[in-house]
């Protein structure tokens, strides 16, 4: 059983005697790259290290022509799928966030469903009375928690839209109370 220890550790030092012989020739390479992709300069700071990793479990093939080419392709793959596990991250955190809001009783469990039946009428309501892309913004917002950027980001619209869309179904909102107050 040692025998196969030993070979592990001596394929293991010589792939991270590999990454670094790649990452001394072509380090400034890498380290530009990442800077140009990502802007953000603890993040390269991150992806240059994960980068280093990667190399050492997925060595540059022997029959590589162009090394520059190849270091390349695999740090936008490695940016792709780092900012792929940060958004599912922020989804299942969001997700998460989300039921914790529905779950959390101050009082007890009746009054807790009862609220959330009076707003679930209540946003049934907005959606009948409002344009829809009013009542999802509206819902997105106020249901949901969502901040202004989180909204346009699900809507597919920019920022000033999302804010156009809440003011103008709030202001309708507004006209439907006084209207129904003096009835």
């Amino acid at each position: 059983m040692p025998k196969v220890r030993v070979k592990k550790e001596s394929v293991l030092t010589s792939d991270v005697a590999r990454a670094a012989e790649v990452f001394s020739e072509y380090g400034d390479f890498i380290r530009a790259v990442i800077r140009y992709k990502v802007k953000n300069e603890a993040r390269a700071g991150d992806l240059f290290q994960d980068f280093f990793l990667s190399l050492v479990s997925k060595p540059v093939p022997t029959g590589v022509q162009n090394v520059r080419s190849y270091l390349y392709r695999a740090i936008i793959n490695d940016i792709v799928d780092a900012t792929r596990r940060v958004e599912n991250y922020k989804t299942r955190m969001n997700k998460y966030a989300e039921c914790l809001n529905y779950s959390i009783n101050k009082d007890n469990p009746e009054n807790a469903l009862i609220e959330t039946e009076e707003t679930n009428k209540m946003f049934k309501l907005i959606e009948g009375w409002l344009r829809r892309s009013e009542a999802q913004a509206i819902s997105l917002r106020y249901r949901n928690s969502y901040n202004i950027k989180e909204v346009a980001k699900k809507m597919h619209v920019n920022n000033r839209t999302v804010s156009r869309y809440i003011s103008a179904g709030l202001s309708k909102i507004r006209q439907f109370l006084i209207v129904k107050q003096g009835d």
